[in-house]
């Protein structure tokens, strides 16, 4: 790939590609965080599948939805397994606005079984590019950082998809700052960016303008989320959406973040993208989760991990 100031290398790498896979990594409504890229491509005539960690009661889904084992397809038909069901809410946002409108759901996992899952849905659909989403850039963690935020479902999935054999394989994150919640450092997220960039892992910081049809859109599915999941809205998504707009500092917009001071600004709404296989190689621990099943094992692999190391010391932003 020849990069080039003029064409974004988020694009550029996905340029080939005719159908794609975009994956929330971390659970809960890190799906949503994907939606500008969906738009953007499905704009551009690329045939794009959606997918998300799952951690709604799928159990209650009915049967004929569950297509494999780990896999089940949520279409705006699908029962509601209870009021929280971001995959469904998402289904039925698409379908009003006229677009494809399936998102697959896989409930949480261990490393082996989420890559059958994905190598599942990969032939099915014919994809040649899947892109892992978060919300947030604590999948960007190798390990030895201050504070891991929520490791457990992202390196799961990054462990998942790294074992497969796919054309393209990207992670992207939307959201810088808010994972200071869950503890992270994120001077150690720009120094992880920077020993990504120096390997050629870095696929650069790509803005989304907020009077744009992806960021109008977004905007409309967060808030449409938000409705339909008053007790419980993503807060991840609740703050990005926000800064599209160019909101700044302390905007609160829901009952969950009473007592926090949030820092809402424009560089929650930059996506960070980075090789799949070079973050992979990076992880010090990942080696441990690849004969994982269940998400308790990963669970305890990691803080075994985390129980045998030093930690790099943080640094305050100097600027």
């Amino acid at each position: 790939m020849t990069e080039s100031l003029a064409t974004p290398p988020l694009f550029a790498a996905l340029a080939p590609a005719r159908r794609v896979l975009i994956a929330g990594a971390g659970g809960g409504f890190d799906i949503y965080a994907g939606l500008p890229l969906a738009l953007s491509l499905w704009r551009s005539g690329v045939e794009v599948h959606l997918a998300n960690l799952s951690f709604s009661e799928l159990e209650l889904v009915d049967r004929d939805s569950w297509v494999n084992e780990y896999v089940v397809e949520v279409t705006p038909k699908s029962a509601t397994p209870d009021w929280y069901f971001p995959e469904g809410t998402l289904s039925r946002w698409l379908a009003a606005h006229d677009l494809p409108s399936t998102v697959y759901a896989f409930p949480p996992l261990g490393v082996q079984t989420l890559r059958d899952a994905y190598r599942y849905l990969i032939e099915r659909l014919e994809i040649d590019a899947v892109v892992l989403v978060d919300g947030g850039t604590d999948i960007l963690m190798r390990g030895d950082e201050n504070a891991l935020g929520t490791p457990v479902e992202d390196l799961t999935s990054v462990g998942a998809v790294a074992g497969l054999d796919v054309a393209v394989k990207l992670v992207t994150c939307l959201g810088f700052g808010i994972d200071a919640y869950h503890g992270v450092n994120h001077v150690q997220v720009l120094e992880n960016l920077a020993a990504l960039d120096r390997e050629g892992g870095y696929l650069g910081a790509l803005s989304i303008p907020g009077s744009s049809p992806e960021a109008v859109l977004y905007r409309d599915a967060v808030a449409d989320a938000q409705a339909a999941t008053p007790d419980r809205p993503s807060i991840v998504n609740g703050q990005i959406a926000a800064a599209t707009s160019g909101a700044f500092g302390d905007v609160q917009f829901t009952r969950r973040t009473t007592g926090s001071t949030l820092f809402v600004n424009p560089l929650m709404a930059i996506y960070f993208t980075v090789d799949l296989d070079k973050l992979a190689a990076r992880c010090l621990y990942l080696d441990r989760l690849e004969n994982t099943y269940g998400r308790g094992q990963v669970i305890s692999r990691i803080e075994a991990f985390r129980s045998e190391i030093s930690t790099r010391i943080p640094r305050a932003f100097p600027h």
